[in-house]
C-alpha cells in the first residue's frame, strides 16, 4: 500500500497522541456513546503525559468530525496543540487505541486501512455518464458528464423514407456522446491516478465509451452488467461488483509484491530479511516496498532520531551517526515513519503466506550499500 498518507505524521516532530476509536454513528445514542469513548481515551491519554492543547485539539475533531456512513472506526492524530491526520477505517481494529511518545502509533489505522486502489466508476448511457470514484488515501470523486449532442437521439421506427437518415443521425450523435464522455473520463482518471476503471450502464453506450477509450485504458477496464442511470435503479449490485473488483485487484498487488520477493531471495540478492537488514536499508532510504507480518501484538523496539532516517538497532549505532539523544520506540511506528518519508510502500502479510525472518523483508531500490539517496 502506498504511504503517502503518513506523510503529514513523518516529517513533523513529536510527541504524538493517537487514537482510534469507534465512530459509527448507527444508533440515536451514537452521540452520547463516541463522548464517552472520547472521554476514557483521554483519560488515558492524560496519564500519559499528553498535553491539554493536544487533547482538546483531538476532542475537537473527535466529537465534531464529518460522519461517514456505515460502521467505521475513526483514527486522529495529533502534536503541539494541532491535529495533524484524521481518517475514517472500515476495518474493525482489535481494539481502541490511546497512546503518547516520540512518533505516532499508526500501524493499528495501517491494519485498518488495508491495500489502497485508486478507482473511477463509470455509469454511461446515450447522452451522459455518472462518475464516482476515490484516490489513494480515500479522497472520493463524484460527478456528471453530459455530452452536448442531444438530436436524434433515437433511431427512427420502420418504414418512412428518411429512416436510414435518421439512424445514421442516431448512430452518430451517440459516437459523438461516447467521444466525449471517454475524453473527460480519461483526464479525470488520468488526474487521480486510477488503476482500475469500472463501466456500467446501457450496454451499447458501453461498448462506445471503451471504443473512445485512449489505449492506455482500454487494458485497465471491467465491464459490469448491473447498474444503470435509470430512476431507481437499485445500486446494489453495482456497489458490489465494485468492491470485488477493487479487492481482487488489491490482492493482485500483493501477490506481486510477494513473487518479486520470493524471486530476489531466490537470487540471493540483497533482500532486506531480518530487522537488522530492513534498519539498515531504511538508514540508506533503500527500501522501495517493505513486507511486514502483521502482528499488531509485537513488542519489538527501535531506537530513533529527529529524522526518520535515524533509525538503528541500539543506542550506540544513532550516536555514531550523530543523533544527540536517541529515542526508544514501537519498531512498527519507527518504520512506519521511515518508510513514509522515503515514499516506500508496504504490504502486509502473514506467517501463512510467506516465512520472513524477524517479520520483516524488503524489495530494495538498489543493490549499493555505501550511500543513501532516493
Amino acid at each position: 500500500m502506498h504511504l503517502s498518507v503518513l506523510r503529514p505524521l513523518a516529517t513533523r516532530p513529536g510527541p504524538w497522541a493517537s487514537v482510534v476509536i469507534d465512530a459509527s454513528h448507527e444508533t440515536e445514542d451514537a452521540a452520547k456513546a463516541i463522548e464517552l469513548r472520547w472521554r476514557a481515551a483521554r483519560e488515558e491519554l492524560a496519564q500519559q503525559g499528553a498535553d491539554e492543547p493536544t487533547l482538546n485539539a483531538l476532542e475537537n475533531t473527535v466529537l465534531n468530525h464529518q460522519p461517514v456512513p456505515g460502521r467505521y472506526w475513526l483514527a486522529a492524530f495529533a502534536t503541539r496543540g494541532e491535529v495533524a491526520l484524521t481518517l475514517p477505517i472500515v476495518t474493525t481494529p482489535r481494539d481502541h487505541v490511546a497512546a503518547w511518545g516520540p512518533l505516532p502509533h499508526a500501524m493499528p489505522m495501517i491494519a485498518g486501512y488495508g491495500e489502497q486502489v485508486a478507482w473511477l466508476r463509470i455509469v454511461v448511457n446515450r447522452i451522459g455518464a455518472d462518475l464516482e470514484g476515490a484516490t489513494i488515501g480515500g479522497s472520493p470523486r463524484h460527478g456528471q458528464i453530459a455530452g452536448h449532442h442531444d438530436y436524434p437521439l433515437h433511431r427512427a421506427k420502420a418504414g418512412g423514407w428518411s429512416q436510414d437518415h435518421f439512424q445514421r443521425s442516431a448512430q452518430m450523435t451517440w459516437q459523438r456522446n461516447a467521444q466525449e464522455i471517454a475524453e473527460a473520463v480519461g483526464q479525470l482518471a488520468t488526474s487521480m491516478a486510477a488503476e482500475i476503471l469500472i463501466i456500467a450502464g446501457d450496454p451499447q453506450a458501453r461498448r462506445m465509451l471503451i471504443d473512445h477509450l485512449p489505449e492506455w485504458w482500454q487494458k485497465r477496464y471491467v465491464e459490469s452488467e448491473a447498474g444503470s442511470r435509470a430512476p431507481g435503479a437499485d445500486p446494489d449490485r453495482l456497489d458490489d461488483f465494485t468492491l470485488q473488483s477493487i479487492a481482487r485487484l488489491a490482492d493482485q498487488h500483493v501477490q506481486d509484491v510477494l513473487e518479486k520477493f520470493k524471486i530476489q531471495r531466490g537470487h540471493d540478492a540483497a533482500a532486506g530479511i531480518g530487522l537488522g537488514a530492513m534498519v539498515a536499508a531504511l538508514q540508506r532510504e533503500q527500501v522501495d516496498t517493505a513486507l511486514l507480518i502483521n502482528d499488531l501484538s509485537s513488542t519489538q523496539k527501535l531506537w530513533v532520531g529527529e529524522a526518520p532516517h535515524e533509525i538503528a538497532i541500539t543506542s550506540d549505532q544513532l550516536r555514531q551517526m550523530g543523533t544527540r539523544e536517541p529515542k526508544q520506540v514501537r519498531a512498527d511506528a519507527a518504520l512506519l515513519r521511515a518508510l513514509a518519508a522515503s515514499d516506500a510502500d508496504l504490504v502486509l502479510v502473514t506467517p501463512d503466506e510467506i516465512d520472513l525472518d524477524g517479520g520483516v523483508g524488503a524489495l530494495l531500490r538498489y543493490a549499493d550499500a555505501s550511500t543513501r539517496h532516493r
